[in-house]
């Protein structure tokens, strides 16, 4: 029987220090900056990229890992550093899982290096499939796919809300329905080419936290694509229709996949926040002199640090679990990918919030990160699923049951 260890090999501890490093030297001193300007922050990436932490070598270096363990531990250490610029640097992967989980040999081939450009001129990529009307409810879809035979094109017209880096990426992996009777079985990705007419995007919408990664709705307008576009082919899709119609159990669909892809990821990117959080207020909490001694002193402050460290290191297993689980081919059979993301973005904000109230009117203030991290951390209860659609996932998972 092989031994059983939780500690991490050598090639993860080298990864770990190597991004850390890098969150440390580069990433941290830039945040405030790029926070405050709302911008992407194109020299941080362009580092990332020089140093090999931007690229598909790096992703698949992390994928190849049989342990599933040297992504979420990747994703930790960067968004440790910060969330915003982490997710400018690491939000090109969601594309690109899509691709590499739903495209063919030669799709993964021709469209994935275009996702990051290269070192001297990085390029990032959008993965679209959120709407207006059909947020969590991604089987009402309503952006559609319609295939024209004699050119051998697909028109895809509709809007998608929330893209990040829609409309500054160069390729954007787009969802839609090509055939809305089916509802979400129905549902096709397709890569959308650099430069491809009709694809727009008005404006870079304003938000709450995750302030230096670009966020936007994009709209197509007749966008026509050529048929290769397809992500996993017309005669893949054709079978997979077929099924559906007859009313075979389906594998899954173009967004699912994508999201059960990345949940324990996402949920190690609020683990580097709530550490980031909790790691100041810690230090904060040994020097703040209150009354002629350390605050930490107190058990209220010693008690709440240390529900802040169990809660951050429980939901550390349940992201390794499922991380192990999803690289191993384990079927999730009581939704364990959406109680890794669920309980890590829960922590993640309870955690900010505590270090809020710990620095009292310091933490405030910008001049620390604390409030930073706070605004960061709300997203990690809604984005790819809010916290209510991770509890119906588990709840359907556990109980068999058609939950609503």
């Amino acid at each position: 029987m092989a031994e059983f260890s939780l500690d991490l090999n050598e090639e993860q501890r080298d990864l770990r220090d190597w991004v850390h490093g890098f969150a440390a030297e580069v990433v941290r001193p830039a945040a405030a900056e790029w926070d405050a300007r709302e911008e992407t922050p194109w020299p941080v990436i362009q580092e990332a990229a020089k140093v090999g932490l931007y690229g598909f070598e790096f992703l698949a270096t992390c994928w190849a890992d049989p342990t599933g363990l040297s992504l979420p531990i990747a994703s930790e250490e960067l968004f440790w550093g910060d969330a915003g610029i982490g997710l400018s640097i690491f939000g090109t992967s969601l594309a690109v899982a899509a691709i590499y989980g739903a495209g063919t040999p030669d799709q993964m081939v021709e469209w994935v290096p275009q996702c990051f450009g290269d070192a001297a001129d990085p390029a990032v990529a959008a993965f679209c499939t959120s709407e207006p009307e059909a947020g969590s409810d991604v089987g009402a879809m309503r952006t559609r796919a319609v295939y024209h035979e004699a050119t051998d094109e697909w028109v895809l017209s509709g809007q998608k809300a929330y893209a990040t880096n829609g409309g500054i990426a160069g390729v954007h992996v787009v969802t839609a329905s090509v055939e809305p009777s089916l509802g979400s079985r129905g549902q096709a990705a397709f890569v959308v080419p650099p430069g491809t007419a009709g694809l727009t995007a008005t404006r870079k919408l304003r938000k709450l936290g995750l302030r230096a990664s670009h966020t936007a709705d994009v709209f197509l307008d007749d966008v026509r694509v050529p048929g290769r576009c397809l992500l996993g082919g017309k005669e893949a899709l054709d079978e997979r229709l077929a099924r559906a119609r007859s009313g075979q159990r389906a594998s899954g669909q173009a967004a699912m996949r994508t999201f059960e892809l990345s949940r324990p990821t996402v949920g190690a990117q609020a683990l580097g926040v709530a550490r980031a959080a909790y790691e100041y207020a810690l230090d904060y909490a040994k020097e703040r002199v209150q009354f002629g001694r350390p605050i930490i002193t107190n058990q209220a402050i010693a008690f709440t640090l240390a529900d802040m460290r169990m809660e951050i290191d429980a939901a550390r297993l349940l992201v390794w679990r499922a991380s192990w689980m999803g690289r191993n081919n384990r079927p999730f059979t009581a939704g364990e990918g959406s109680m890794s993301k669920l309980k890590a973005g829960e922590v993640a904000v309870s955690v900010t919030g505590k270090a809020v109230q710990m620095l009292g009117g310091a933490g405030f203030l910008r001049d620390h990160p604390v409030e930073r991290w706070y605004r960061d951390a709300k997203i990690y209860t809604i984005f790819e699923g809010t916290s209510e659609i991770q509890r119906l996932v588990i709840s359907r998972a556990i109980s068999g049951v058609q939950i609503r």
